[in-house]
């Protein structure tokens, strides 16, 4: 009986050695991957402008063409109106003329 005792107590310490050397190892492999992680996020931290240049780039230029349009458009309109004075020009001359020398009109 006390050689089985003996062997169980003996198994139990094993056991034990085996579950502590399990939870070091769960430890160290927790702690591997949460390194792995932390060089991850910071790779990607580092490597973010690279990422989103492409993108500002591409951004930018169509906020340039649509910058242009958009001047483009309003020189027109400006260009239009002024042309329209220019004619209108005239005939609000003789209409103020005429309101000036016969205010019965």
């Amino acid at each position: 009986m006390e050689d089985q005792l003996k062997r169980l107590l003996e198994a139990e310490a094993r056991a034990q050695a085996i579950i502590e050397a399990a939870s070091l190892e769960r430890q160290r492999l927790l702690d591997d991957a949460l390194a792995g992680v932390h060089e991850a996020e910071a790779r990607f931290e580092a490597n973010r402008a690279e990422l989103r240049a492409p993108f500002l780039k591409e951004a930018h230029g169509r906020a340039d063409q649509a910058v242009a349009e958009l001047s483009r458009k309003y020189d027109e309109r400006q260009r239009n109106l002024r042309e329209l004075a220019s004619r209108h020009e005239q005939e609000a001359v003789d209409a103020a003329l005429t309101l000036l020398l016969d205010p019965a009109v």
